[in-house]
């Protein structure tokens, strides 16, 4: 059975800007949106987010995920019949001409070659359909229950579709992989061709990475049907954020907007760290009656004004000895209105030796002594 220590680290806070910020002046001019904390995965800002929705080219965030958890960058890429000439924006791959994956994904994400995206998804999954139905069952290990792809490059399709939250909850994790989020940002770049005596010369379609302090990523979309989609994403002052827009006409203005919002309504709390003590717990049998305890991780979240939050530790109610530092514990949990947002393993921060039988005696004796005065 395991105690649950509730700390006292409710943190209210009383920030001095207005709560009623851009977040809550008329909603958003998307016809669904998200945006999440990139730490916890808090959403920060919702309108219709479990709408589904096409998404056009933003499906290439997860195409350029899975090439890179499933390839080398440096593999070569073959442009097959089936990816040459598929319609829509392109990098003009010649049928036969061969790139690196890091070249494919570069025309993938800066100019969101559908040709690309099919070339990918032919050398990761065999054929397009075995890389939808990878595409697939990554979504739901992400959390996106609410998606379904049936192409690499988000041309409209019945069965293609996505939420908000769900796009939102794709490109988190793929933020959290380094090589993604270097080619997302990356705003310019030249990559081969062959038969010319030149190079393509790549620009980043999301104009966030040149007009918007602190732009991270991330991909834009657009058909007819889908109108225009972005995935996003930011970071100041500690917070960093990803999200997304669908169907919204004033995309990049609306994301920033948006964003602003964020930024400006919440603030990075620190809750507790590695370097902080968090108790000490009974220990049985031990040169010392309990043990210092310590988290692996940082908690820190969002939070607005007049929120609480706090940290659970959930630990045994004592410990036999001996204890050496960096050994188990229990589980400390973020919690904020009954939601668990983030956790960390506890462990000892110092070593407590088991007693020996002079230590033990040691011990009574001073016990008698204390009792005879």
């Amino acid at each position: 059975m395991r105690k649950r220590w509730c700390l006292g680290l409710f943190i209210l806070l009383f920030f001095m800007y207005n709560q009623y910020g851009a977040l809550s002046e008329g909603g958003s001019s998307a016809r669904a949106g998200c945006i999440l904390d990139m730490n916890t995965g808090r959403v920060l800002f919702e309108q219709n987010m479990h709408e589904r929705l096409p998404m056009a080219s933003t499906t290439k965030v997860m195409t350029a995920l899975l090439a890179i958890e499933n390839g080398s960058l440096t593999q070569e890429v073959t442009c097959s019949p089936n990816a040459f000439g598929v319609p829509g924006t392109s990098i003009y791959l010649a049928q036969g001409e061969t790139l690196t994956l890091e070249e494919m994904l570069l025309g993938l994400m800066l100019s969101s070659g559908n040709d690309a995206a099919v070339a990918i998804a032919e050398h990761i999954g065999g054929s397009v359909e075995g890389f939808a139905q990878m595409m697939n069952e990554r979504a739901k290990e992400i959390g996106a229950m609410n998606t379904h792809f049936v192409n690499p490059h988000g041309l409209p399709d019945d069965q293609h579709y996505t939420t908000a939250y769900d796009l939102s909850l794709i490109a988190r994790e793929a933020m959290k992989n380094s090589v993604f989020r270097r080619i997302v940002s990356t705003q310019r770049a030249t990559i081969s061709w062959e038969g010319r005596t030149y190079n393509r010369q790549l620009k980043n379609k999301n104009a966030l990475l040149s007009d918007y302090e602190g732009a991270t990523g991330i991909k834009t979309g657009y058909t007819s049907k889908a109108g225009r989609c972005l995935v996003f994403g930011a970071q100041r002052g500690g917070l960093e954020v990803v999200g997304s827009v669908l169907f919204c006409s004033d995309w990049f203005d609306e994301a920033a907007r948006l964003m602003d919002g964020c930024f400006e309504q919440y603030e990075m709390t620190h809750m507790l760290g590695p370097l902080e003590s968090a108790g000490h717990l009974p220990v049985h049998g031990g040169t010392k009656e309990s043990v210092g305890m310590c988290l692996m991780e940082e908690l820190r979240l969002p939070l607005a004004q007049g929120e609480a939050a706090q940290v659970i530790l959930e630990v045994p109610y004592s410990v036999d000895a001996p204890v050496n530092p960096g050994m188990h514990l229990g589980t400390a949990r973020l919690v904020l209105d009954g939601q668990v947002l983030s956790s960390s393993e506890i462990v000892a921060s110092e070593r407590v030796d088991a007693a020996g039988i002079r230590h033990n005696i040691s011990r009574v004796m001073d016990g008698w002594l204390m009792i005879r005065r």
